[in-house]
């Protein structure tokens, strides 16, 4: 349990109820392969976790900025998707105290960022149980809610392919085509080059583990070099 309490010193919260911090990291891979194990897997404080998140962040977009509603909820789908998350449990140490079936111990792709997202709502979960939902919103709001500035500076928050598409109708009457320029690294984690023309014309080039996230990020690059990042 010295792990588990390294963490708690690192995040400065204690838990009244230790195995609830233990389960929350218990994955159902390793429930499987360790069937005499006493605590469930995470999947229960996962569903309530994600609830508690949606809430914090829903309350704190709600009274922060005056956007509309549509801008709002898009901005919550940018800090709650599973890269966003992952990478706040990363920075909290999560990933050394997962558990973990030997398959999945293994991959670092992003079947782990998947995880690791899952245990971030799983661990939130268990802070509301253990601490009650204003230790959970801190946890959220001192991890989670300051990427907030950098997703709408950097405009990461639009869906960028839908923006794209209707910029390129309306000043080119043109629709973007996508293109894969190339793809490297084992199946089970790719690197995808995709390209985003109008036309004939190569507007630019993004990247990602998968040719969606590559689309996404190729839509993004155009925004910029097309000047549209203000509107």
């Amino acid at each position: 349990m010295e792990k588990y309490l390294t963490f708690e010193n690192n995040i400065g919260l204690s838990f009244n109820n230790k195995q609830l911090l233990q389960q929350a990291f218990i994955h159902r891979s390793y429930i499987n392969e360790h069937k005499g194990t006493e605590l469930e897997h995470n999947e229960r404080l996962e569903f309530l976790g994600d609830a508690v998140l949606e809430l914090v962040v829903t309350d704190f977009l709600f009274n922060e900025y005056s956007a509309a509603e549509g801008r709002l909820t898009a901005y919550r789908s940018a800090l709650v998707r599973t890269e966003s998350i992952s990478a706040a449990a990363r920075s909290m140490g999560m990933n050394d105290l997962l558990m973990l079936s030997k398959g999945e111990s293994r991959d670092e792709g992003k079947a782990r960022d998947y995880i690791l997202a899952n245990t971030f709502e799983a661990f939130v979960g268990a802070v509301y149980l253990d601490q009650g939902y204003e230790a959970a919103r801190k946890v959220i709001t001192e991890t989670l809610l300051p990427n907030i500035q950098q997703i709408i500076d950097e405009g990461t928050w639009r869906d960028a392919k839908s923006f794209v598409q209707e910029k390129a109708q309306e000043v080119y009457a043109q629709t973007p085509d996508y293109r894969l320029v190339s793809s490297d690294g084992p199946d089970h984690d790719k690197e995808f080059v995709m390209a985003i023309y109008f036309g004939n014309k190569k507007i630019a080039e993004g990247t990602g583990n998968s040719k969606q996230k590559a689309q996404q990020d190729a839509a993004q690059h155009a925004i910029t070099q097309e000047g549209w990042d203000d509107e």
